[in-house]
């Protein structure tokens, strides 16, 4: 599958901004993830940006009727496996096996918190959060309180990471596409 592909599944089913906007980013740490550990970026991105596919029309079935909706559109079973695995323990009892799917278990949510904390910054940019900074939102429940704490925690165990590396490296992802991202949604 292609990149241009998977982008027009993922706008077939979802319309706001937000959820494109998340979706673009989840691509864009995954390709960094993959760069830094010379997998398949192109691989890892299409999960990325297909992993809440369903979220904005079924809510109540994230992770079950994303099976439906990309087998629909022929998407290969083992995308449909890694984009089902990130809700483990959540919305879904496939477990992340693979690198890819702990890394994205484990920064599905944290991308949300790091955005979140970006849009208060005076800069509305990730650019310059630090570590110092996201701990302070992190501790603070709430702030940005659908992101879920004990998800990021669990993700950091899985990919047997404390906190302070998985902000870290999560932050230096988020920083390596928020340029493309903010172009692309220009044109979105």
């Amino acid at each position: 599958m292609k990149r241009e592909e998977a982008l027009e599944i993922l706008k077939k089913y979802n319309k706001e901004e937000f959820h494109i906007r998340h979706a673009l980013t989840v691509e864009g740490v995954m390709r960094y993830f993959a760069k830094e550990l010379s997998e398949d970026g192109e691989y890892w991105g299409i999960v990325g940006l297909l992993h809440d596919i369903d979220f904005e029309l079924y809510p109540e079935e994230h992770c079950k009727k994303c099976i439906e909706l990309l087998k629909e559109n022929n998407v290969e079973d083992s995308i449909i496996h890694s984009v089902c695995s990130h809700g483990y323990g959540i919305c879904s009892d496939i477990k992340p096996e693979h690198i890819m799917e702990k890394i994205l278990f484990a920064t599905d949510e944290l991308t949300g918190l790091i955005w979140a904390a970006a849009k208060m910054r005076p800069s509305k940019s990730v650019q310059d959060m630090e570590v110092s900074s996201l701990k302070k939102k992190f501790k603070d429940k709430k702030f940005a309180a659908g992101c879920s704490r004990d998800i990021i925690k669990q993700g950091a165990e899985m990919l047997e990471w404390d906190l302070d590396t998985l902000f870290e490296k999560t932050i230096l992802a988020m920083r390596s596409s928020e340029e493309e991202i903010n172009k692309q949604m220009e044109t979105t």
